[in-house]
């Protein structure tokens, strides 16, 4: 027999542990806020031919002149460029510098008139446009060298150009506004969450109150979203991951989740409650968890295969946000049956000391 609430020690230890390792990650290294929260510029970039290498696109940041650059990939064959608070002398030195790097002029035949009025046709070798008004050596049929001036960038000849889709930009305040609206949106969530846990569950009086559930949910949602919070600060250590505003998303969706799973378990212990009494309330608590275990496991598996498909072919800007979400799904699949309603057993036993 499947004897979750027996082995509740051990779950409980797993998730101290976790939990635990979290909270040191956090102390030590903090979170990296994202440009949502401190302030500053996204740039997005597009290539009309081959996206350069990713490791070129960072070496151009590499002198730290515009701050800690953030280079992500986007499935449009593209950058996303997440910086400092940069001015529109910066924004343009930017674009060309990138353009200088990976623009080129390709292959071409070209009729043009020469210096003495002479039409030729003249092969254009494949450079690198260095400006605005490219300078290119080109050889006649008749091998005589010519220089061609003024090329414009926007002409057929360019190659591989470089488009830019949006430039974003984000105040220092308006940064802290969303930081402190974010923290009040998850507070008011809370509230809601055990407030509406401890409605549902008012009729359930015995042997555990009904706030209870309710708070007992909320310590579930904690374990879920320190344990998350855990991880992306060992990633903002090592890999310069950063928090954003999509986090937070993730994280209120984890919420959700979370939620709906452990209430689904514990309305199966109410109706088992109703069912067999209250008498053997540990048995009680196991026999619905084992009753929902199988709904639980496949409803998270199925998620968790679309999120690790978003996370693997999704693309850069939503690559940990698919990341957070993979991790929190888990961690609320875990706590739902193997924290959450264990726990109910520890208020109960606790109510008769």
């Amino acid at each position: 027999m499947l004897n979750i609430v027996g082995k509740r020690n051990i779950f409980f230890t797993i998730s101290g542990v976790w939990i635990g390792l979290s909270i040191l990650f956090v102390l030590l290294f903090g979170l990296k806020p994202g440009i949502d929260f401190t302030g500053g510029s996204i740039l997005e970039l597009s290539f009309t031919g081959d996206r350069p290498a990713f490791s070129d696109m960072q070496a151009e940041f590499a002198d730290n002149t515009y701050g800690n650059v953030l280079v992500q990939t986007t499935e449009d064959n593209g950058y996303i460029l997440k910086m400092k608070f940069i001015s529109e002398d910066e924004h343009k030195a930017i674009l060309q510098k990138l353009r200088d790097k990976f623009e080129v002029i390709k292959d071409s035949g070209l009729s043009v008139t020469s210096d003495n009025n002479d039409t030729k046709l003249l092969d254009i070798k494949t450079t690198t446009v260095s400006s605005t008004t490219a300078v290119v050596t080109t050889t006649s049929t008749t091998s005589t060298t010519s220089t061609i001036s003024a090329i414009d960038q926007n002409s057929d000849v360019v190659e591989n150009r470089l488009i830019e889709d949006r430039i974003e930009t984000i105040g220092p305040a308006v940064g802290l506004q969303l930081q402190k609206r974010s923290i009040e949106v998850v507070i008011a969530v809370v509230l809601a969450i055990v407030l509406f846990i401890a409605y549902a569950f008012r009729k359930v009086a015995k042997p555990v109150s009904s706030w209870k559930y309710g708070v007992t949910a909320v310590i579930a949602l904690v374990h879920d979203v320190v344990g998350t919070i855990g991880v992306f600060a060992l990633l903002g250590k090592f890999y310069g991951v950063e928090v954003d505003i999509p986090f937070v998303v993730a994280m209120l969706t984890v919420f959700g989740y979370s939620v709906n799973d452990t209430i689904i378990v514990f309305d199966r212990i109410r109706e088992n409650l109703i069912k067999y009494g209250y008498e053997k309330f540990d048995e009680v608590v196991n026999k619905g968890i084992k009753q929902t275990l199988s709904r639980s496991i496949n409803t998270s598996f199925t998620v968790l295969l679309v999120l690790f498909a978003m996370f693997l072919f999704g693309g850069g800007s939503i690559h940990y946000f698919s990341l957070a979400l993979i991790i929190g799904i888990f961690l609320g699949t875990y706590s739902s049956i193997f924290l959450a309603s264990p726990m109910l057993v520890v208020w109960q036993k606790m109510s008769k000391k």
